[in-house]
């Protein structure tokens, strides 16, 4: 047996040698590895992002809860200081998932985050992450994320949520079953598109997409069909627009490369617009749930192929750039 190599530890500090100007930077682009040890989607977007007189490390959106996420950032042990910092950004943004990271937590300060999650129940989340680098024998140094707290059983705490709401039985309960399938295959398939990890009991699930400022997403509609979708929604219903009226010039090459017509939703009564493929389908036909995640993950397939590099560029030139931060 070839001998095997030591996975040495790595002080934060010898790479990122600055919060602001090194780890919070890198962390903005990297947001895989953020990813990956939450267990969720999710996209950030913005550094130094102001709240009243103080300044948010990073904000952006979970997108597997679809809400807001804030992170704050320590390459330091935990301090009272940071864990105030965290509520206030939280209370300034409406922020539901709070991710506080830091080289080491102090035990009072997991257990004041196992608290605010006992205490926000559904209605927010709040994560620990330790910041930690490693190598194996010369290679470069690399993340090694670890939770020093999250939501009170994670994953058990969900299901048993759907259950409640549906009585174990209702579409709820039928939603849950059905993602949990799905993103056994996705996994095992495409394992590039999500990160997400626990199933949910609502009608849709939204993964990231290379168009900033939209979603890939797949769903039960409510009126007997299946749906994937690229939704655009920036939180401004103008640069929406822009956004949708700029991909809307390369319609030709996108339903070239799907290989069918499109259905372009403006929706002009309503903040996001989509652009979508349909067939029947519902929830309740659970003979047929095999059939719609072969669809959805064909059409998902076609579409992410669809946005070349070209299309994402033309989506991104619709946005204005955002201003440098100081």
């Amino acid at each position: 047996m070839d001998e095997l190599g030591r996975l040495k530890r790595v002080d934060p500090r010898s790479v990122w040698m600055h919060e602001a100007h090194d780890f919070t930077p890198w962390l903005l682009t990297n947001k895989d590895a953020l990813a990956e040890v939450l267990g969720i989607d999710l996209e950030l977007t913005s550094a130094e992002y102001p709240v009243g007189g103080f300044a948010l490390d990073l904000i952006g959106r979970d997108l597997t809860n679809d809400c807001v996420l804030i992170v704050e950032n320590q390459l330091a042990g935990t301090d009272h200081t940071h864990l105030g910092q965290i509520l206030t950004y939280a209370a300034g943004t409406d922020a539901a998932t709070i991710v506080w990271m830091a080289t080491a937590f102090r035990e009072e300060h997991r257990q004041a985050l196992d608290w605010l999650n006992g205490l926000a129940g559904s209605n927010a989340r709040f994560f620990g992450v330790e910041i930690g680098l490693a190598r194996i024998g010369s290679s470069p140094p690399a993340p090694l994320f670890t939770l020093a707290a999250q939501p009170n059983d994670w994953h058990a705490h969900l299901a048993a949520a759907a259950k409640v709401e549906s009585g174990g039985s209702g579409k709820g309960e039928l939603y849950r079953q059905f993602w949990t399938k799905f993103l056994d295959r996705v996994h095992a398939e495409r394992p590039l598109w999500t990160r997400a990890r626990v199933p949910q009991n609502v009608n849709w699930m939204i993964m990231p997409c290379p168009v900033k400022g939209a979603s890939l997403g797949v769903n039960f509609t409510g009126d007997g069909r299946i749906r994937t979708e690229l939704y655009i929604d920036n939180g401004d219903r103008a640069l929406n627009t822009a956004i949708f009226q700029a991909l809307q010039t390369y319609r030709a090459k996108i339903e070239a490369a799907v290989g069918e017509m499109l259905s372009w939703e403006d929706m002009p009564t309503r903040q996001a617009s989509r652009i979508a493929m349909y067939r029947p389908g519902q929830v309740t036909d659970t003979t047929q749930a095999d059939s719609y995640i072969d669809w959805f993950l064909d059409t998902g397939t076609r579409l992410r192929a669809a946005l070349t590099p070209e299309v994402v560029a033309a989506a991104a030139a619709a946005q204005p750039a955002e201003p440098l931060s100081d």
